[in-house]
């Protein structure tokens, strides 16, 4: 995986309450679409979810929206992306998401952002992945998580070298730079099996 293709970007269903995601969702999209890096995303055309699609559209990048068939109707898909795939189960969304994706990228999001990231950083955990994984912590909106998983750590849960799995950036235009410097390195984001 020595090129970066596409990236797979985790955000809420809803704008949150700060102005600055938009914006930072904005700019993501931006560079995503002038390094012709696909956007794999929940196909949705609401909150930041909307907002980073719309700007990879808008400068002329490539976007697959993967949504299962019974959230159609409350995270009403965009009109305007290349690929819309509808699946039968969030199983199978997560599935393809996975599949279509060479990194992981999460935005500030709900309760399905936390769910996606922490399937992803589980995966990564157990060897079943060593794709880049970032975590943006826009206004340390990650610092509780990742505060939680410290004390899972500390509380003997897990090895500490599970934060190898995972990287933390506080701005967007950070988030490729740090992706390709993974993949440039060759790091593999594993741990050792249980």
């Amino acid at each position: 995986m020595s090129d970066l293709k596409s990236v797979c970007v985790y955000c809420g269903s809803s704008p949150g309450k700060r102005t600055g995601y938009a914006e930072m969702a904005k700019k993501l999209g931006q560079q995503m679409a002038e390094e012709g890096i696909e956007l794999v995303f929940g196909g949705g055309d609401v909150g930041i979810m909307g907002t980073v699609a719309n700007a990879v559209i808008d400068h002329g990048g490539r976007v697959t929206g993967i949504i299962p068939q019974f959230l159609r109707s409350v995270e009403v898909p965009s009109e305007r992306i290349d690929e819309l795939i509808i699946t039968e189960t969030m199983h199978e969304r997560k599935a393809l998401m996975y599949e279509r994706s060479d990194a992981f990228v999460a935005l500030p999001g709900g309760i399905g952002t936390l769910e996606e990231i922490v399937e992803m950083i589980s995966w990564a955990q157990l060897n079943q992945h060593c794709k880049p994984i970032v975590l943006v912590n826009l206004n340390d909106y990650w610092k509780p998580f990742t505060g939680l998983l410290d004390h899972v750590i500390d509380e003997g849960f897990a090895r500490a070298d599970i934060r190898r799995v995972w990287r933390e950036v506080d701005n967007v235009q950070d988030v490729l730079p740090t992706i390709r410097d993974w993949l440039t390195e060759g790091e593999k984001a594993t741990v050792p099996k249980f």
